[in-house]
């Protein structure tokens, strides 16, 4: 029996290892329960794969990204042998690992129950302590057609084979190359207990599932058009441990509570009646505020930045968008036209930036206007699928808190430092302090303008960005059809990410618009055009800060910032000449007069997340004085009246959380 050489590479360490002919990676990584595969010349193999002289080869760990997404795989094929052992008539659909876990798509004839997912939660418990094997097996088209004759949408992907991705999930059923099933054989016989067309690579064994909970089923189309059947799909968890199971399920638990939509209607602060249509929002009269105070804060920098508000309509006829490119690319997601004035076309505006343009065309520009910095909140419309709409941070119809800047080309680079330094500073003010960067690059299947043009734009970004000594993280493809762009990506209050502002360079809008500035020398020059929205939009920005303060916003976000509770009706009185000093010093305070006893008027305020809380009983009225009550339930005691308003208009004027 010959030797085979192979390298193994662990982090920065080399290791070469003579092993005999045969070998598997198991072999080379045994006893390590840890390591579910191995990466050999970047692709992801079974740990039964048979090593061969001269490769080099780095171990998977469960705990990174390949390796949960091997484990959630994995898992989605026992979830779906559990199906079919309690609902033979279950057709498959794919089942594919997604961000935190995974889902499998089944067509049944009614949709799942919750006693459903407990008795499948319970098989596959049965499923995993029998330690099935994943065994992987090259097989023909013709023999895998044979083979799952039963499964209509099996078939239909095997026809797919040699594509070479799809965004369905499809790719880790087939992807290019080889076809292949998993076979799941019981340890003991190897009989054949479930089978699965499907790419791998999966762990050698189900008893590598360490901790699994199905989490929920929802109906789905097939491959995600609406074309095609209704499916029913199972959604589930995995990870390495039941630890990290318990904490991600209770990392769940605490973003439900968080959750915007439950937050918005609890607090009374916006709502999305059936009436008007999925995807817009009213804000009542407390949400009202809130928003208020956001769009007046951020127009009060944007003025100190020195940009200049512009207001445009709603609406425009089709031609802009077609010289602006927008129907060539964006077309879907803009609402369809309107027949008006004989027969010509106007859309609801999905974006602000070419009616911009048109401002900066009114008239002729010289180079001691630039930069100049338009600024607009631009409500816009945008056609989202009814799946993907989701409260206020997926809408249909939003306010942009939306600028560009048209600058020479000389002053890009440093106006792209300033903007960016601006955008995080003032995402800082609403207490968002945890970022990092992302550099959108070029689709070279939807762009627009030369390459020589987007390769300087695109190291432009770069450099700007690697100055705020942030992490910046590379985002090929991603950018829109016109420039590259960086995102501010933020992590909340418990840690979720959120895409924040975004940054874009663009060339191509000056051009197709033909803006033009006169030089210092007295020729035409092309401005520089970057596009920037700081909070995206406001009701998505809204209901980040929303979920990041769980409803408990900083007094000076709060929409009431304290309410006063009087210990008997006798203080009523009192508190409401309280209150009416403390607005003329521009707070928002109101008095609860109600019938109800003061434990709960407590409550109520506790309930609605009020910052303060001005208590007054006799002796308070006595000494001039208040109480005050905070969030956490401390108090503080005998406040003269003019030093409590002037502590409530300081907490309010440095913005910070009490």
């Amino acid at each position: 029996m010959s030797d085979v050489r192979v390298i193994i590479h662990r982090d920065s360490e080399r290791e070469e290892r003579v092993v005999t002919t045969g070998t598997t990676a198991a072999d080379l990584f045994a006893g390590e329960r840890t390591i579910v595969a191995a990466r050999i010349a970047g692709e992801l193999k079974d740990l039964a794969y048979v090593v061969v002289d001269g490769e080099e080869i780095e171990p998977v760990e469960i705990s990174s990204k390949d390796g949960l997404d091997i484990l959630r795989h994995s898992t989605a094929h026992v979830m779906a042998q559990a199906v079919q052992e309690l609902f033979p008539e279950a057709k498959l659909g794919i089942g594919p690992p997604v961000k935190d876990g995974f889902y499998y798509d089944f067509d049944v004839e009614k949709p799942f129950h919750p006693d459903d997912l407990k008795a499948i939660e319970k098989r596959m418990q049965e499923i995993q302590k029998r330690g099935q094997k994943f065994s992987r097996r090259v097989v023909t088209d013709e023999a895998a057609r044979e083979e799952l004759a039963d499964e209509p949408y099996k078939l239909e992907l095997i026809g797919l084979k040699g594509s070479a991705s799809h965004d369905d999930g499809a790719d880790v059923e087939v992807g290019a190359g080889e076809l292949t099933i998993y076979d799941n054989l019981d340890p003991k016989t190897g009989e054949l207990c479930w089978r699965d067309l499907c790419r791998g690579p999966h762990l050698p064994t189900t008893r590598f599932i360490p901790a699994f909970k199905l989490m929920r089923n929802a109906a789905a189309y097939w491959r995600g058009s609406e074309k095609n059947p209704m499916l029913q799909r199972i959604y589930g968890t995995a990870w390495p441990s039941k630890d990290e199971l318990k904490a991600h399920l209770e990392f769940l638990a605490e973003a439900e509570k968080r959750d915007h939509r439950k937050l918005g209607s609890e607090l009374d602060l916006f709502s999305i009646p059936d009436e008007i249509g999925s995807g817009l929002a009213v804000f009542h009269p407390r949400g009202g505020i809130i928003r208020r105070v956001m769009e007046d804060y951020s127009r009060k920098r944007h003025e100190e930045e020195g940009y200049e508000f512009v207001y445009t309509p709603h609406a425009t006829k089709g031609a802009l968008f077609e010289k602006s490119g927008h129907l060539d690319w964006y077309a879907d997601g803009m609402y369809p036209p309107m027949q008006l004035d004989a027969g010509t076309d106007y859309y609801l505006k999905p974006m602000n930036c070419p009616m911009h343009n048109l401002i900066f065309d009114a008239r002729g520009r010289s180079y001691r206007e630039l930069p100049l910095r338009l600024f607009e909140f631009g409500t816009v419309y945008r056609y989202e699928k009814s799946g993907v709409v989701h409260g206020l941070t997926r809408a249909r119809g939003f306010t942009q808190d939306d600028a560009h800047i048209y600058c020479t080309r000389e002053q890009m680079a440093e106006e792209l430092d300033t903007t960016l330094t601006f955008v995080l500073d003032l995402l800082r003010d609403y207490g968002l302090n945890d970022f990092y960067l992302e550099l959108s690059t070029k689709d070279p299947e939807k762009f627009v303008g030369s390459d020589e043009t987007w390769e300087e734009a695109t190291e432009t970004l770069r450099k700007v960005a690697e100055k705020q000594g942030l992490e910046l993280v590379a985002d090929p493809g991603g950018a829109a059809f016109y420039g590259p762009k960086i995102s501010v990506q933020t992590r909340d209050a418990i840690g979720r990410t959120w895409q924040m502002s975004t940054i874009q360079l663009d060339f191509n809008l000056p051009e197709r618009f033909d803006l033009e500035y006169t030089a210092a020398d007295g020729t035409k020059q092309r401005p520089v055009m970057i596009h920037r929205a700081l909070f995206g939009s406001i009701e998505r920005f809204f209901a980040v800060l929303l979920e990041h303060y769980a409803g408990a916003f900083p007094a000076w976000l709060a929409p009431v910032q304290a309410v006063g509770i009087p210990i008997g009706d006798a203080h009523v009185e009192y508190l409401q000449e309280f209150a009416a000093e403390a607005k003329k010093k521009g707070l928002r305070v109101e008095v609860d007069a109600s019938s109800d006893r003061m434990q709960k008027k407590i409550r109520n305020a506790q309930k609605s997340k009020v910052p303060f809380m001005v208590i007054a009983g006799d002796e308070d009225v006595a000494n001039g004085a208040v109480s005050f009550r905070y969030r956490d339930g401390s108090q503080e005691n005998g406040i003269p009246v003019d030093q409590a308003i002037a502590k409530l208009v300081d907490v309010v004027e440095r913005r910070v959380q009490v």
